[in-house]
């Protein structure tokens, strides 16, 4: 997609938007901050990637289908390179740039922190197998609905949704959803259910947030026995002390996805356990 072709059609609607100020910022405003600031950043060194980059992130953003889609990883996949044993979206620099940092705030804040590629979805579906996920903190919902398409049982769970009314989180994201799958409130969990099933916890909080330790207790006090776990390591950005702790008291990691792909600024991975033992 490096050498994106657009119909007369759809080029049309592209420039009467970007020249619609006002419309620009009413539908889309996250994507009309980053087309005003973007310029004055500093990119990867190589404009022609970074101008490629930024027609996808309009085209594909501003797109009527796109909820059919995975734009997210449409978006991003050019980008991606290969580090060592690590897939990261770096646009080719190993630094990345300011630019593509706003332009990753940009799509974290449209879509989902962790990126979901099509091998990590083969991952999870091969992880799970039968049985039904519960995701606890899913957000807009992007992981749940794209796990969904692919065959996935999962249930997805917030303790502020993007559709509540106490919601602070999530800006208004103009004509983009403001969630792509169902995502319940917390409150209408019931917690005997989790036993049977597998846990889902992608890029729980850290800073000392306790959500993924208080998750991990209830999914174990459940009867639970499989997680999966999509964050950064201990001392990251996700997951707190007491989680991790947990995690290397109870709980073997099985697998790990090796075609996982991160922000070159981040150390997510995606890891699979089994329980082996009790609190």
């Amino acid at each position: 997609m490096s050498d994106m072709e657009l119909s007369p059609e759809r080029r049309e609607e592209l420039l009467s938007l970007l020249d619609n100020e006002s419309r620009l910022k009413t539908e889309y405003p996250k994507l009309a901050e980053y087309l005003d600031i973007a310029p004055s950043l500093s990119g990867t060194g190589n404009d022609q990637r970074d101008g490629e980059f930024d027609l996808r992130l309009i085209e594909v953003m501003t797109r009527a289908n796109s909820t059919t889609q995975n734009p997210y990883w449409e978006i991003v996949a050019p980008a991606v390179s290969d580090v060592g044993e690590r897939r990261v979206i770096d646009g080719g620099n190993p630094k990345g740039s300011p630019r593509l940092a706003f332009a990753q705030t940009v799509l974290q804040d449209a879509y989902a922190f962790a990126i979901l590629a099509p091998e990590t979805v083969q991952w999870v579906s091969e992880v799970c197998g039968s049985q039904t996920i519960v995701e606890l903190g899913a957000g807009r919902g992007y992981w749940a609905k794209h796990l969904r398409q692919s065959g996935v049982t999962i249930d997805a769970y917030d303790i502020k949704p993007p559709t509540s009314d106490q919601s602070e989180t999530y800006a208004a994201p103009g004509v983009l959803p403001g969630t792509w799958a169902d995502v319940d409130v917390l409150e209408k969990l019931e917690p005997d259910e989790l036993g049977a099933r597998t846990l889902l916890l992608c890029w729980p909080p850290g800073w000392g947030d306790t959500m993924a330790s208080e998750a991990l207790k209830t999914f174990e006090d459940a009867g639970g026995e499989q997680l999966i776990y999509v964050g950064e390591p201990q001392g990251g950005k996700t997951g707190d002390d007491l989680f991790f702790d947990g995690l290397a008291a109870r709980w073997r990691m099985e697998s790990k996805d090796p075609n996982f792909v991160s922000w070159w600024n981040n150390t997510d991975g995606a890891q699979a356990w089994t329980r082996t033992g009790s609190l």
